[in-house]
């Protein structure tokens, strides 16, 4: 897939940085991204979300080495958490799960190891974030800047809604039903 460059949109984007207000909502932003895209490079929004089971189920190219990568390190994120969790809590651990990408490993271990489910979720957004910037690389005009914009708005929204009593009980309920989704494939 090419890798286009959209100069006035990429340079009409707010600067923002993690804990800010998202400075538009992240829907309205896809629904710009599809007016302002080419047909190809819109396509592959859908992907562009912090999806548990999107990550785990892509596994072919999308022709997007952005993309790609996004989803690999989501899985490997993801299939880490399910397997250090199911090991803590003495269930039948999924097979062993990707080693690390681009730190998604190590991030998710460390995640679990903090008491405050909260604070875990705080520390993978902003590894995630940490891992946009690098992914995105020195073109900042590209389509993967686009990408990465639309990401980071959502972990935004997600970063407003913490609650730390609500928190960490959807946290417990997210991961339960991630390990239980997994166990029941393997």
């Amino acid at each position: 897939m090419q890798n286009r460059n959209y100069y006035y949109f990429a340079a009409t984007l707010t600067p923002i940085s993690y804990g800010d207000k998202p400075p538009i909502a992240s829907e309205d932003f896809r629904k710009l991204c599809h007016s302002l895209l080419h047909p190809d490079d819109a396509a592959l929004l859908k992907y562009c979300c912090y999806d548990p089971i999107l990550a785990v189920e892509t596994v072919k190219p999308t022709g997007s080495d952005f993309i790609d990568l996004l989803m690999l390190r989501e899985r490997v994120l993801i299939l880490n958490l399910a397997f250090v969790r199911a090991a803590k809590l003495k269930r039948q651990s999924p097979e062993d799960p990707p080693q690390d990408v681009s730190h998604a490993e190590a991030l998710g271990k460390a995640a679990f190891e903090m008491d405050d489910p909260l604070e875990a979720a705080v520390y993978i957004d902003e590894g995630r974030w940490g891992a946009l910037d690098d992914m995105v690389g020195l073109n900042l005009f590209g389509v993967n800047t686009i990408f990465a914009y639309l990401l980071k708005l959502q972990l935004l929204e997600r970063r407003q809604l913490f609650d730390a009593e609500i928190g960490s009980g959807n946290y417990r309920d997210l991961y339960d039903s991630i390990l239980n989704e997994y166990n029941a494939k393997v």
